[in-house]
């Protein structure tokens, strides 16, 4: 009889085993910026996915107005591979991930119930294939991000999901998985997550409950979803702010809970959920941020970063306005300005 001990060795070693053989981490060619996207992130499912208020081509937008903008040439930009069932394995398990195999759960997660109705073979290509692109995406932008000093995945940041439970539009746990795969293959051993979508996110709290190689950070309006009290225990530092919140009232709060991390704890790695839904009209985030208070809120992150040398992966998480892609383009946009990332070259920290 094997004791509780033996198979939590047993089980990490399986998870470390399945992140060496991973394919994820790719050798990326030193011309290419850390920009990480593919045009497979996008969902386009017969219309279904306008039923949800999440603008599903959003992904694809940000990467062409930043092509356009002249910051980014197309050939220059990353393409993830896909996310392997071994690669899920790290955080899912298996029940979970068969229980994807259900069209009613996988309408659940997404809030689109009419997507219960469809053969779940579609799903798996039109909705489940896009997410494990992007879960792609993240997991090779720490591996960037490491080697360059910062990396954006233009996708990401589902951080609702956690090992045995997705919902929010959050198929799989991507940020749990990022952070699996850095400690293992990038000997990293101090993450800190900072979490500036509106919401709360659960999702990589509840994962990495009680592990102190994580320090999280996270901002979110206490009035809206997902209201999940037993995940807050697990937050190092709660930002809690109203709807209504106006921009120079949240930077404000932002530069004071900035100031405090860096005192509270020394990353090895910055991982930075920047979701736009704090957008001022925004229906599900309720807070008031103009465009140019979220160029402000990502650099000042991105400084944060750059003050203590550390890499950061940026990750665009949630955002419910058909704005949101002209937003965080504009903030890539001025990232790139202040020379806080720079597109072109491959130089470690600016």
């Amino acid at each position: 009889m094997f004791s509780s001990s033996s198979s939590v060795d047993g089980d990490e070693a399986l998870r470390r085993s399945r992140i060496l053989s991973s394919k994820l981490y790719l050798d990326v060619p030193q011309f290419k910026a850390p920009v990480i996207y593919s045009k497979s992130y996008n969902i386009a499912f017969l219309g279904i996915e306008k039923l949800h208020p999440f603008d599903s081509s959003k992904w694809g937008n940000i990467c062409r107005l930043l092509i356009a903008s002249g910051i980014l040439d197309k050939s220059c930009i990353v393409e993830p591979q896909e996310a392997s069932k071994d690669d899920l394995l790290v955080v899912h398990s298996e029940s979970y991930l068969n229980s994807l195999k259900n069209s009613s759960k996988v309408a659940m997660m997404i809030e689109v119930p009419p997507v219960a109705l469809f053969p779940n073979c579609l799903l798996q290509h039109k909705v489940l294939f896009p997410f494990r692109k992007q879960v792609g995406g993240t997991i090779l932008a720490a591996k960037l991000a490491k080697e360059r000093g910062w990396a954006i995945n233009i996708g990401g940041g589902f951080h609702h999901c956690s090992a045995e439970k997705g919902g929010g539009f959050c198929v799989y746990a991507d940020i749990s998985l990022c952070i699996r795969f850095a400690f293992v293959q990038l000997n990293i051993s101090r993450v800190m997550i900072i979490d500036l979508d509106a919401h709360q996110g659960n999702g990589h709290e509840m994962d990495l409950a009680n592990d102190d190689r994580v320090y999280i950070l996270d901002m979110y309006n206490l009035g809206i979803y997902p209201f999940d009290y037993e995940a807050r225990r697990y937050i190092n530092q709660i930002v809690e702010v109203e709807s209504g919140t106006r921009t120079e009232d949240y930077l404000q709060k932002l530069d004071r809970a900035l100031e405090i991390a860096g005192h509270m704890f020394d990353p090895e790695l910055v991982v930075y959920n920047a979701g736009t839904d704090i957008l001022d009209g925004d229906p599900l985030g309720r807070l008031k941020i103009s465009p140019e208070g979220i160029a402000l809120r990502d650099e000042k992150v991105f400084q944060f970063a750059c003050e203590k040398k550390v890499p950061i992966v940026m990750l665009t998480s949630g955002g419910y306005m058909k704005s949101s892609a002209r937003v965080i383009a504009d903030s890539i946009v001025n990232l790139s300005n202040r020379c806080l990332i720079d597109t072109r070259q491959s130089s470690k920290f600016k």
